[in-house]
């Protein structure tokens, strides 16, 4: 009886284990992914600066061709 209580508590105490090391896991995916949203965000922001930068030397690309001629 005893051994059988004995090992009853140290399934307890290996689930137990195995939850935490679970809810860990859980919380650092969670922080990877909310990571990867705000980098998508910022990339994406990023490249909206570069298209416009894109856009203003080629105006000003125009602009120095008009005035050389």
């Amino acid at each position: 009886m005893e051994a059988s209580v004995a090992r009853k508590v140290g399934l307890k105490d290996a689930a137990a284990k195995v939850g935490a090391i679970v809810g860990r896991a859980e919380g650092t995916a969670r922080k990877i992914a909310k990571a990867g949203v705000v980098a998508k965000k910022e990339l994406e922001s990023i490249s909206k600066q570069v298209e416009g930068l894109k856009r203003q030397l080629q105006k000003t690309t125009r602009r120095l061709r008009k005035a050389l001629r």
